[in-house]
């Protein structure tokens, strides 16, 4: 199993070891449905071959000089409720195919979600938030398609191919060679087709998952578009990935139609009309077993037909299982640590000569690079207070997403409560720090939701001390659904502020043992200020509490402020004593 950061325990474990047996491994789970396919195709095929015997049958009685017409009746009988079993169990088989592509499709997704909310922020960095979701969604929908009708038809008229020959063996022996030597052609024809039809569909699927990943910037970066006038530029952006899309599903069409099946189909139909009329003229069969035999021919033109479409159909399908099953198996660089450390949290951080950077290809420690961090060292007691300050990109919000263990370190280490970050139980660690970043992320669910989204079972009164803590309340009530409002996607319909105080609310809720505040004051009014810092101060009160801010207001009654300055942390102690000791601290305050 891949390393992840979570994983959902599950009784059953699909074999991930190539596209082909992971959608096999589901699709044996449904195995009865499987059975209902093949009884479903075999019958199909085995009534469409008999209407050709029968009116050769037919044929024959009533082309005697004394014709026998109990015969012509029994024909029709027979080939009546030759079809309506027939009916009956294509029935039951595109039923059973569709119950197996619609749980395939279910299961897949549930499968993929689960991993992806499993998988490392240095995993979920590298990927495109648009190509994902067309894997999630598009990609998993050509798999339900794959099954049916796709897979449903290659069964279906796979089972076409045999019959002819079975049955031609009771007209006469020598007219197997043809049915036999059509089979071995088509094979050939079709691995040849498959093997330039697959390359083509994966390039389809990427190229699809790349117009996706630019529309989706586009709509998640509109407002940055219009606010630079830049909406030519991205629709001709989205136009060159379009065509690329294009270009692509032209080059599959290519492919689809060099399909030299049906050339195949009309030479045999040729050939095993000659050979039954050599043989009707040898006086060695009737001329009933002429139109039988060639109507039981005609039946290759069903999986001739078919095959195309639905080849193709297969060939998208295990594209789309391929881009999937890439995204599962893909490594994450934190496990969660299942059986770590796991106990009530006291609070106590600890950096050790930490060096860290996003890209992982860089030496963090090398003193000519410009890492994230680089030997960075502090000691935080238990419910002490802590201010980092610096300029941008000195490395601030590196410290917080080093604590619970967003990333790891590249060397060095991170304790809390003198024990190694990764020797934590991930979920036990993450569960008693809460932070509060400057870009508030909020649900499209209601505010009463978003609040409590960290404590599902958190009561309405729990909800709105809160609410009334991070000084939230007084506005919620002011919409007119109150705490059922629902707020639209990333809380587009709050102000900065507004989000601001939900994510402290939230924060406050889940009482965590060490709370991070990363200039989460930064959208909010002065007066506002002053009652929230005055929230913020009760809520520091027995728990450790890191602020990431420029406000001087916050950072005086700090316990310990650490002076980051190019990944390094250049000073640490009170704001009396940097102001006289630490050049870079007071450059901070030098406007």
């Amino acid at each position: 199993m891949a390393v992840s950061e979570f994983t959902v325990q599950r009784a059953w474990q699909a074999n991930r070891a190539s596209p082909a047996r992971w959608v096999l491994s589901h699709v044996g789970r449904h195995w009865i449905f499987l059975v209902g396919i093949l009884i479903g195709a075999l019958g199909n095929a085995g009534g469409a071959q008999l209407v050709p015997l029968f009116i050769g049958q037919a044929f024959d009685a009533i082309s005697h000089p004394q014709p026998d017409y109990g015969v012509l009746a029994t024909a029709a009988i027979l080939i009546v409720a030759s079809q309506i079993v027939r009916a009956i169990l294509q029935l039951g088989r595109n039923f059973s195919a569709e119950i197996i592509g619609q749980r395939l499709e279910r299961d897949l997704r549930d499968e993929l979600y689960a991993s992806l909310i499993g998988k490392s922020m240095s995993f979920h960095d590298r990927q495109k938030a648009g190509d994902i979701m067309a894997r999630c969604t598009n990609d998993v929908r050509e798999i339900n398609l794959m099954m049916n009708p796709g897979v449903n038809l290659v069964i279906g008229s796979g089972a076409f191919l045999f019959f002819p020959a079975i049955f031609a063996w009771s007209i006469h022996p020598q007219l197997v060679l043809i049915p036999l030597a059509y089979i071995a052609l088509y094979v050939l024809a079709v691995w040849r087709y498959l093997a330039q039809l697959l390359p083509a569909s994966r390039a389809v699927r990427h190229n699809f998952g790349l117009m996706n990943s630019a529309l989706a910037e586009s709509i998640e970066g509109i407002e940055t578009v219009k606010g630079a006038a830049q909406e030519t530029r991205e629709i001709g952006r989205f136009d060159q990935a379009l065509r690329r899309w294009r270009d692509a599903f032209v080059r599959q069409g290519d492919v689809e139609s060099l399909y030299w099946p049906q050339l195949l189909l009309g030479v045999t139909m040729a050939f095993g009309l000659l050979h039954t009329l050599v043989l009707f003229n040898a006086g060695q069969i009737s001329v009933g077993n002429v139109i039988a035999y060639n109507g039981m021919l005609m039946m290759f033109g069903f999986p001739t037909f078919t095959a195309q479409f639905s080849f193709a159909q297969v060939a998208s399908g295990m594209a789309g299982a391929r881009r999937m099953l890439d995204l599962i198996n893909a490594e994450s660089k934190l496990d969660e640590n299942v059986g770590g450390y796991d106990a009530p949290m006291r609070g106590e951080v600890t950096f050790d000569h930490v060096c860290f950077d996003y890209n992982e290809s860089l030496n963090p420690c090398d003193d000519q690079s410009a890492a994230a961090l680089r030997d960075v060292s502090f000691h935080v007691l238990p419910g002490q207070t802590v201010a980092i300050v610096g300029q941008t990109g000195s490395g601030k919000s590196s410290i917080i997403k080093l604590i619970n263990r967003i990333y790891d370190v590249n060397s060095g280490c991170v304790k809390v409560d003198g024990v190694d970050v990764r020797d934590w139980n991930l979920a036990a660690l993450r569960r008693q720090i809460s932070i509060i970043e400057q870009d508030v992320f909020l649900f499209s669910r209601t505010i009463s939701e978003n609040i409590a989204f960290g404590v599902p079972g958190a009561t309405q009164e729990q909800i709105e001390a809160a609410a009334k803590a991070a000084q939230a309340h007084e506005f919620i009530m002011a919409f007119q659904d109150g705490y059922q409002t629902v707020v639209g996607e990333r809380g587009v319909t709050l102000s900065g502020g507004q989000r601001q105080r939900i994510a402290l609310a939230r924060a406050f809720l889940t009482n965590p043992r060490i709370l991070v505040l990363d200039d989460s004051t930064s959208a909010i009014d002065s007066a506002t200020e002053d009652m929230i810092q005055r929230a913020i101060f009760r809520a520091a009160e027995g728990r450790t509490t890191f602020i990431i801010t420029h406000r001087l207001s916050q950072i005086r009654w700090a316990d310990m402020i650490i002076v980051m300055k190019k990944g390094r942390a250049v000073a640490v102690g009170r704001h009396e004593e940097l102001m006289r000791l630490s050049p870079a601290y007071r450059a901070i305050f030098d406007f």
